[in-house]
């Protein structure tokens, strides 16, 4: 076999390096913009135009996408190597260089809060350019219960790239890090990926390598997370949120009843789902229970073909083209253009994200492709954000940005999308089982897992309240989450209490994970409808391609009821996240038979 050589990113099309002189010109010339937007638009505005206040928004878009474009150089170039301290120091000062910048800015969202409710509906019906920034001022002013004294929110923003210095020692601390696997200096991924290797002794080697490095780190770990978590409950009850999750809701536009109904559902299914499949997949190797190391493991029949990353392009763009060639044909350039990093080396970020830059430029996917079928889900994945992003980006840098609930839903059909036609090609019954159970699998981290995961999130902050947490405490929670979710079929040794260390959102965005979850549900009842209508024919098939498309396109102009009532779908419904579930209990149902 053919290996082809796995591409790395080109970041020119934002800027040459982090030397050029291009970065510099913009930093001097956003300085001199943010200054003289704020001479031009002075509060308060209650009394300024409907187009005066749209030519403001104008403006500020404009500034907002150029100041966009230099933090996400920054952003990529340190992912692309933690370790190296030019690209580390580089980072900290473009991110202190913005954060001054966007504090001369920071007037004019509080001022827009101050505009009498009644005030700002004249100024949109007089102004039909106004009229056009109507979402973004809707999400603006979600925010006006929780608004502080606009001295307090100047301070609150200067002082965030300190908190932030917390975030960047995590990256850091990680990047580093070494796991000793059978002699061999890893890094996290690649350690990580051996969970999923098909020698169990190697499974094995490796999960104790992780538990034993991650525990040497546990107090500098624990000591990062008690310090995000108390400083997010204090600017928490200083604004009014009621819990520690309400913050993430009211950004991601979401009731905290919708994100409490998920929870609550997901765990009362973690029985039929979870406890279920792992009972059935310890029996595949004889056993009643499995050690924790072989959760991830192949099924004994399994192949352990890697896929060259050749096959995986091909398969994922065909499979994007089979449902529509135009999000095909967008996803086609990520990887004509060099828009994706994709092997893994030292000092680069783990996992793999989707980058979305500024509406003016263009995203950037950076992966850790190691050839197997779970990586290549990946890829359909993190393709699917990219996809998202381009088709949004019309909507400009205010709007182009979807709320994190429904960021998550062309991720994830781009995903289901490639399953069905890797399910489609492979013929060999057994083969398909696997196939399957990998699917399950991946539904389960990402419905089940996640799940546990903002559980953990939760029950930290709240004890958090009481003091600080130790270490041990810390494992303890993180065993019991997980011993609740996946149930009594898998077997926990010590050290993978530690394994929380690992999950860089509890640092990165507290409560970001229900996401994943919420993603998955309203894709398997999105796909489900999307089976509906292409059996009734290439029309109805088309129609659902052509909403679904409309669906990406409108970016964060919309909220979740809008976006999906074409489908027929209401995620504020009680029988909603059953829908999603019973999609995964089916597979589990059909392995068992």
């Amino acid at each position: 076999m053919v290996v082809t050589a796995l591409p790395v990113w080109d970041l020119s099309d934002l800027y040459p390096s982090i030397d050029s002189p291009k970065i510099r010109a913009d930093l001097k010339k956003s300085a001199k913009d943010c200054a003289a937007f704020a001479a031009s638009y002075k509060p308060p505005f209650a009394k300024m135009s409907g187009d005066k206040l749209a030519a403001a928004l104008a403006d500020y878009e404009k500034l907002q996408d150029r100041l966009g474009k230099l933090h996400s150089y920054a952003d990529l170039v340190y992912a692309s190597d933690m370790s190296n301290p030019k690209h580390a120091q580089f980072y900290q000062n473009m991110q202190e260089s913005l954060n001054e910048l966007s504090s001369a800015l920071l007037f004019f969202g509080l001022s827009i809060n101050k505009i009498p409710e009644k005030d700002l509906a004249a100024k949109l019906k007089s102004s039909k350019a106004l009229a056009h920034y109507a979402p973004w001022l809707l999400d603006v002013r979600s925010y006006k219960p929780y608004q502080l004294d606009d001295n307090l929110e100047k301070l609150l923003h200067e002082k965030r790239i300190t908190t932030q210095s917390w975030t960047r020692l995590f990256d850091e601390s990680i990047a580093r890090m070494r796991f000793l696997v059978d002699g061999k200096s890893l890094t996290s991924a690649e350690a990580l990926d051996l969970l999923s290797h098909k020698e169990p002794a190697k499974r094995k080697s490796a999960a104790k390598a992780i538990g034993a490095e991650f525990e040497k780190h546990k107090e500098l770990f624990a000591l990062i997370t008690n310090t995000l978590a108390k400083d997010k409950a204090i600017e928490d009850q200083w604004r009014g949120f009621k819990a520690p999750i309400s913050s993430r809701n009211v950004s991601n536009q979401v009731e905290d009843a919708v994100v409490d109904a998920l929870s609550q559902t997901v765990k009362a299914n973690y029985a039929q789902l979870a406890h279920r499949y792992y009972a059935w997949k310890a029996k595949q190797f004889g056993k009643k229970t499995m050690d924790y190391w072989d959760r991830n493991a192949p099924l004994p029949a399994a192949s352990d073909r890697k896929i060259d990353w050749a096959d995986a392009r091909e398969l994922v763009l065909s499979s994007y083209a089979a449902f529509s060639p135009e999000l095909a044909k967008i996803g086609k350039k990520f990887f004509d253009n060099d828009w994706i990093d994709v092997p893994t080396r030292a000092g680069k970020a783990p996992g793999a994200f989707a980058h979305p830059t500024v509406p003016s430029a263009h995203p950037y996917l950076l992966l850790n492709y190691q050839g197997k079928t779970r990586d290549v889900m990946t890829l359909a994945h993190e393709l699917g954000h990219g996809v998202h992003q381009v088709l949004s980006a019309k909507q400009g840098a205010l709007m182009a940005d979807t709320p994190l609930t429904l960021a998550e839903t062309a991720s994830v059909f781009g995903e289901m999308l490639t399953f069905q036609e890797i399910l489609r090609r492979e013929k060999d019954a057994s083969k398909r089982q696997y196939l399957i159970a990998s699917k399950v699998e991946d539904m389960l981290n990402t419905v089940v897992r996640q799940t546990a995961f903002c559980d953990f999130e939760r029950q930290v902050h709240d004890v958090r309240k009481k003091g600080e947490l130790s270490a041990d405490q810390l494992a303890e929670i993180w065993l019991a989450v997980q011993k609740e979710s996946l149930g009594p079929a898998i077997k926990f040794d010590t050290e993978y209490g530690h394994y929380w260390m690992y999950i860089p959102h509890f640092i990165h965005s507290p409560f970001y994970v229900y996401a994943y979850a919420f993603g998955d549900c309203l894709v398997n009842s999105l796909y489900a409808v999307y089976q509906a209508e292409a059996a009734k024919g290439a029309k109805q098939a088309k129609a659902f391609e052509q909403k679904y498309i409309e669906m990406l396109k409108a970016g964060g102009t919309l909220r979740h009821k809008a976006l999906l009532k074409p489908f027929g779908l209401d995620a504020s419904k009680a029988d909603f996240w059953q829908r999603g579930l019973d999609v995964i209990a089916d597979y589990i149902e059909q392995l068992e038979q």
